[in-house]
């Protein structure tokens, strides 16, 4: 079932030498208890499109629609209501914190302000979260600077599901830590998100993180959402020349088998007020003329979107 549709979304910035077309006019959906990955190079757009699908920053244009509901304009008490049902994991579990309070404040903060505690069953509720998340209880007292990188991070997990929320979007939540850190990480998201049916907006630029996590994949280059598809094609069969650019870039073990790593040239599109078009074309070694008209999603294989006019011919399809 569908819990998240975003409509057409845009996110523009104005400023001194133009607009900046942060978002531009993306669409997609993602269902109950599934993740859906957003992969792109830094300043592609990622964590922009997550913060205005939560209403972190409002939108300039397009639709978002909330358990059936069209949730882009929320009054005051929607928004409250939305806080409890939509939450966030930030990419940098220090900064996030407040460094003047401790663990146990953190975590009883959104369940008082909410109203879902009492000053009585606060506590109570507050070591339940603790020990969801894996931090032990004698951390109550602590405060961020006295953690790692990782217990860090749980606690800004156990502040998200504070609230019992439907939908948690993660930006880039382990892109600061160790590998084996990352993992824990990552099976703890995956087990919260089985036991509590959550949905996620996985937002990383890390594709092996992203392979292991999603079931299926959105890649952003520029504000824009050049394909779409389930995690598992995408991988066997990317159709987007930048697509196919980012997966030759992962490193592999196999000697005997090297990747051809596609090496992209050129002047990366301004994002203040582009051309129409597809904005990978100065950077892509397929580009024609008729990659400057503007490009939309289309459906080349089962539930396999690509935005490229030139995609079906280069893939013989």
């Amino acid at each position: 079932m569908t819990l998240l549709e975003i409509k057409n979304l845009k996110k523009y910035f104005p400023g001194s030498r133009g607009v900046v077309h942060a978002v531009d006019d993306v669409t997609m959906s993602i269902n109950e208890g599934e993740t859906m990955g957003v992969v792109g190079e830094s300043g592609c757009g990622k964590s922009t499109l997550g913060r205005t699908v939560i209403h972190l920053q409002p939108a300039t244009d397009g639709n978002v629609i909330f358990e059936g509901k069209d949730i882009t304009n929320p009054t005051k008490q929607e928004m409250k209501e939305l806080r409890q049902k939509m939450q966030i994991i930030f990419q940098d579990p220090y900064s996030s914190l407040n460094p003047r309070m401790t663990v146990g404040d953190t975590i009883r903060e959104p369940l008082l302000l909410n109203g879902r505690c009492t000053k009585e069953t606060v506590d109570n509720e507050c070591e339940r979260l603790m020990d969801l998340v894996g931090i032990a209880l004698r951390l109550k007292d602590s405060y961020p600077h006295e953690l790692d990188g990782g217990r860090r991070q749980r606690v800004g997990i156990a502040r998200a599901l504070a609230l019992n929320p439907k939908f948690i979007v993660c930006d880039e939540p382990v892109s600061a830590m160790d590998v084996s850190i990352q993992a824990q990480i990552l099976n703890l998201l995956m087990d919260l998100q089985e036991s509590q049916n959550l949905a996620y907006m996985f937002i990383t630029h890390n594709m092996a993180v992203v392979r292991h996590i999603s079931k299926n994949i959105s890649v952003m280059y520029l504000g824009q959402l050049v394909e779409t598809s389930p995690t598992d094609e995408l991988f066997e069969t990317p159709l987007h020349p930048y697509t196919q650019a980012l997966l030759s870039a992962i490193p592999t073990t196999d000697i005997l088998h090297p990747k051809k790593r596609i090496v992209l040239k050129g002047e990366i599109t301004s994002p203040i007020d582009p051309e129409p078009g597809c904005r990978f074309a100065d950077r892509c070694m397929y580009a024609t003329e008729a990659c400057r008209q503007p490009q939309k999603l289309e459906e080349l294989l089962p539930g396999h979107f690509v935005s490229c006019c030139r995609a079906k011919e280069l893939n013989h399809l």
